[in-house]
């Protein structure tokens, strides 16, 4: 017998149909006497819709109040889940908000858990009941309602799981599992049924939106699998676990691109030691994250410095990058959105050498410029032209075997 934890993404659960759906093969685990605790997104497309009511009343909503709105989203979904569970002889009971009892920090709208107390889901385990969980919320020390960020969903089910020591973390979506690239831009691409923690949470923070950056990082943790598969087929999907020796042999193991990228290039800045920290302390500030950072010398006091933002964050890092120009005496500040990210991550990098030179080489013979480069120990990513995306992806796919 195995304690499962079950997430139930938007489309799993957008209708009465998928709900009952969902109920059906919470069943399936319980009759093979299995514990289970469950827990779900809001309904397809009501996350969106609550926080378009928000922003019909006002151009920046307060965030605590944005948090107390959205978080009714996953509610509805635990609430109407539990009643299909009844319904089929299964105790169960929804656990919303504080019942929870995930502690987070105060950053509405984005709040990073802080605990997890698992004795309410180990009650209901303990009752022979099903605890449905609303995911992507918790409270805060005052006991506010608290949202977790866009996918926080996931970070809930993989957080339970951990704080229940859980034996895997299913994450159901409309997806069949994880693909060697995005199957809409390459057709070749297929289905992983294996790939280690860091490899994931590579592509995961490269653009990969089939799992949540942060689900990723406390499943590597913590040591909990997560098995990420459709809720609309019985198909096994892709295990995210630690890393063994047979992920060696696999040099690359996926293409990831990410088109939501703005390229930042600040001019003639002093060359001058403190003057990079100034630029990036100030982004931090406003909790930007800045991802390529490339500087070089224009001449022997001054110097350029490029470094690429998500587009979310646009407005903000203009505010930020404009002011502290001015501050320090540095010439004009440069945003281009018209760029992309590719990237190839493989554990095998590692033990392999020269996967960038042939990177650039596959690019080269496609005759897509690379305007700047960033490594880790298993991946390297180029920022290019935006148009020549999928080009790129379908080039590097081919070009190193995925297909």
């Amino acid at each position: 017998m195995a304690l499962i934890v079950q997430k139930y993404g938007g489309t799993s659960v957008g209708s009465i149909e998928r709900i009952r759906a969902v109920a059906d093969r919470v069943s399936v685990a319980r009759a093979k006497g299995d514990d289970v605790v469950v827990v779900v997104s809001a309904m397809s497309g009501e996350t969106n819709r609550l926080l378009q009511l928000g922003k019909d009343l006002a151009q920046r909503p307060d965030g605590r109040e944005m948090d107390s709105l959205v978080a009714t989203g996953e509610q509805v979904s635990a609430a109407l889940l539990s009643i299909a569970l009844l319904e089929r002889g299964i105790k169960a009971h929804s656990l919303v908000g504080a019942q929870t009892r995930i502690k987070t920090d105060g950053v509405f709208t984005k709040a990073r858990i802080q605990s997890i107390d698992p004795s309410p889901f180990r009650a209901a385990i303990a009752a022979g009941s099903v605890a449905v969980v609303a995911g992507f919320q918790g409270t805060d020390a005052a006991g506010n309602i608290t949202t977790l960020g866009r996918g926080g969903s996931d970070t809930t089910g993989v957080a339970v799981a951990a704080a229940l020591k859980a034996d895997v973390c299913e994450i159901y979506t409309d997806v069949e599992g994880i693909f060697t690239t995005d199957p809409n831009m390459c057709k070749q691409a297929r289905k992983l049924p294996r790939i280690t923690f860091e490899e994931m949470l590579e592509l995961a923070s490269l653009g990969a939106k089939v799992l949540q950056l942060r689900s990723v990082e406390i499943a590597m943790k913590y040591g909990i699998p997560i098995h990420l598969r459709s809720s609309f087929k019985d198909t096994p999907g892709t295990i995210v676990g630690a890393e063994d020796d047979s992920f060696e042999s696999v040099v690359v193991t996926g293409i990831a691109c990410d088109k939501n990228e703005v390229k930042v290039t600040m001019r003639d800045l002093p060359n001058k030691p403190g003057i990079v920290a100034r630029v990036f302390s100030g982004l931090a500030d406003v909790n930007i994250s800045v991802d390529m950072i490339i500087q070089t010398e224009s001449r022997g006091d001054r110097a350029d410095l490029t470094f690429t933002v998500t587009q979310t964050d646009l407005a903000h890092t203009r505010d930020v990058t404009e002011r502290v120009s001015r501050d320090i005496g540095a010439g004009a500040v440069e945003l281009q959105d018209n760029v992309a990210k590719v990237s190839i991550v493989g554990a095998g990098m590692r033990s392999h050498a020269g996967v960038a030179a042939k990177m650039f080489r596959l690019l080269a013979d496609q005759n897509i410029n690379i305007q700047c480069i960033t490594t880790s120990e298993i991946r390297v990513s180029c920022l290019i032209d935006k148009t020549l995306v999928e080009q790129a992806v379908r080039s590097l796919h081919q070009g190193f075997g995925l297909g």
